[in-house]
């Protein structure tokens, strides 16, 4: 087995800034010549449970990509032996070490299943200040920084052909095979998925970001770059925190549409979400999961349920977000959270092992980084990782752009309003692209 040491503790330097929002489009300029770096963006959320922190990983000392067999212990040994920052992300198909489920579907994309690194620099943002994390020349990097010169030109969609690998009509039908999966008791809820995609497409992944979080900015927004494969996230969703020995997640399952021109509308739209028996009985469903996941490598007796049916609101829908936290175990890490609860519950369904089978049967994509997770751990060996949704993929190399959205059924649902609400959540993506 192969062991990385890297022992030495990065140097953090801080500098004021004058203007948070300048400053992030004067990180995103410069980040744009290295070939992996990964931008956490909070887009300024601040919720009763915090959003990401603004962090800008760049460049790369060490790095793991684990494939088939032992990832989840190379991982736990890569995380011990940095001691240091580490960012990265975690592919939907690591289901395959836990429930021995494989995927035959499509892929335009080709992220690896996980993939992790140290990177040479991390940028700390808040309000008013910046903090360096490197070995040597943080005046320069911050200097280099601040000189670049921001033009706020009017950004325009890319104008690509996009197109659904599933028709409404199949969808509608597949909704309902799913639904008699219901109905004899294999499963109570899943998560559905459809993918739209363009190929022969080329873009600027900097430019179609800060269009998509102008349009959907989001408490767990995303730019990860890895080579010639990007991931464009909006994710308004946490997979989970840990905090010293705290853990908590904060699945999404309820969507409503707002309506801005109206408050009235707006705030009858909100509370229709909160009192909805349907989108209220599949959230207590992924709950329901989630407190067992955790139950796995938390303290008896300290798994609970902090938040049930909270209602946020983002720029194009109210979402019904719940909280679960509980205290890990002695000599527990992140990576044990990870083996515990992946892929998370909010999209999956349950049972999980039987919706995995399911899910496999019907959707006709791989879902590779989608519904997958993107986040860091810090060298004290805390981590927040969010859950890749509202997310455009693009392979430069292959010119291949995918979105997916999903909804989660149950045998409330009605299949036409589950394709709507698919296209209430694609809303944001297709704007910026088409």
């Amino acid at each position: 087995m192969p062991i990385w040491k890297n022992k030495q503790v990065k140097k953090a330097i801080s500098f004021q800034i004058d203007n948070f929002i300048d400053f992030r489009s004067k990180m995103l300029n410069w980040v744009q010549p290295f070939n992996i770096f990964c931008l956490l963006d909070n887009r300024q959320y601040h919720f009763e449970a915090p959003a990401f922190e603004c962090l800008l990983a760049v460049g790369c000392k060490q790095k793991i990509e684990p494939s088939e067999g032992a990832v989840f212990e190379l991982l736990k040994t890569f995380s011990k032996d940095q001691q240091d920052w580490i960012f990265g992300h975690l592919g939907y198909d690591l289901k395959n070490e836990i429930a021995s489920v494989s995927s035959a579907n499509f892929d335009g994309i080709h992220f690896p299943d996980a993939f992790f690194f140290v990177p040479e620099i991390v940028l700390q943002l808040k309000e008013n200040e910046v903090t360096i994390h490197c070995d040597f020349g943080a005046e320069a990097i911050f200097a280099s920084i601040n000189s670049i010169t921001i033009h706020n030109e009017k950004r325009h969609p890319a104008k690509l052909d996009i197109q659904q690998r599933i028709s409404s009509e199949a969808y509608i039908e597949i909704v309902k095979k799913l639904q008699q999966h219901i109905l004899r008791g294999d499963c109570y809820e899943v998560n559905f998925c459809q993918e739209f995609f363009a190929e022969g497409a080329v873009i600027d992944p900097v430019s179609i970001y800060c269009s998509l979080v102008e349009l959907s900015p989001n408490p767990f927004s995303a730019l990860y770059r890895l080579n010639d494969k990007f991931c464009i996230c909006a994710s308004p969703e946490r997979y989970f925190k840990k905090t010293g020995n705290k853990i908590f997640s904060q699945p999404i399952k309820g969507t409503a549409k707002r309506n801005l021109s109206s408050p009235e509308l707006d705030a009858f739209s909100k509370q229709n979400l909160l009192n909805s028996e349907k989108e209220k009985s599949e959230n207590v469903m992924v709950v329901d999961l989630v407190r067992n996941d955790l139950s796995r490598v938390c303290k008896p007796g300290t798994v609970e349920v902090e938040e049930l049916f909270g209602i946020y609101s983002f720029p194009q829908v109210h979402q019904m977000i719940s909280t679960i936290s509980g205290e890990l175990n002695e000599g527990l890490d992140w990576v044990d959270v990870v083996k515990a609860t992946f892929p998370m519950g909010s999209m999956t369904g349950a049972p999980k092992r039987s919706v995995l089978e399911i899910i496999e049967r019907y959707e006709q994509t791989k879902r590779g980084l989608f519904s997958g997770a993107i986040g860091y751990i810090n060298p004290q060996g805390d981590a927040d990782f969010n859950v890749v949704i509202r997310s455009i993929l693009y392979n430069q190399e292959k010119k291949y752009i995918s979105f997916s959205v999903g909804s989660a059924i149950t045998s409330l649902s009605n299949p036409e309003k589950e394709y709507e609400e698919c296209l209430l959540k694609a809303k944001a993506m297709h704007e910026v692209l088409c």
